[in-house]
């Protein structure tokens, strides 16, 4: 594969999706090569309805390990269909989200355990792991906070989720960071959001300078 696979991850309320929505078209200017942004679950159709189901709040007596399942099952999909291609065909790939989530939310949030997710995760991507990832940080207390302000009207059922399971999900992220600190750069996301975009662009051009 000749193109690089860039993950951003972070807990809810972290901005991601602000964050790579500001970041994505200024990368896209100085990128040298084509550049592909997409999304986690989904990125295609069969992963975007599976993505649906997965966060339905309606769907309350969804068990953990199905839904560990159905994640996995979405982004085998998503790495057939768009991943692999893109960076088979050298381009750049910005991904909202990855393993490191199911890791994460279904490993520690749901207390599945890391080591059982990576395996089924193991399975479901042949092994297929980002080059760089953005870790945007922020405390529970005030990720809740923001869904509550900003997105109270489009909860998740991840999100309706109590104080101590997003804590859980912060602290394994944490503990990969700390794992992983080649791959894994930590960006401070209690700052504003142009701070955070700012941090996140430069960490990115900085490891890749050859690419914008």
């Amino acid at each position: 594969m000749n193109g690089i696979f860039i993950t951003i991850e972070g807990p809810d309320g972290a901005g991601k999706t602000s964050v790579i929505n500001e970041l994505y078209p200024r990368l896209q200017l100085m990128a040298k090569k084509g550049i592909v942004k997409t999304r986690e679950p989904g990125g295609v159709a069969i992963s975007e309805k599976i993505r649906q189901i997965i966060l339905d709040p309606k769907h309350a007596e969804m068990d953990e390990r199905t839904e560990a399942l159905l994640y996995a099952a979405a982004r085998r999909q998503h790495l057939v269909e768009v991943i692999l291609p893109a960076l088979n065909a050298g381009k750049i790939v910005i991904c909202d989200r990855f393993v490191d989530s199911s890791l994460a939310y279904q490993g520690a949030g749901r207390r599945i355990g890391v080591n059982e997710i990576a395996e089924i995760n193991e399975f479901a991507t042949e092994g297929t792991t980002p080059d760089f990832t953005l870790y945007l940080d922020v405390d529970s207390d005030t990720g809740l906070r923001r869904i509550q302000q900003h997105r109270s009207h489009q909860v998740d059922r991840l999100d309706s989720e109590g104080l101590e399971f997003h804590q859980r999900v912060r602290h394994a992220y944490l503990k990969l960071a700390e794992e992983n600190p080649v791959r894994i750069h930590r960006v401070d996301a209690r700052m504003s959001l142009q701070e955070v975009v700012e941090a996140s662009y430069s960490a990115i051009v900085e490891a890749y300078p050859q690419y914008f």
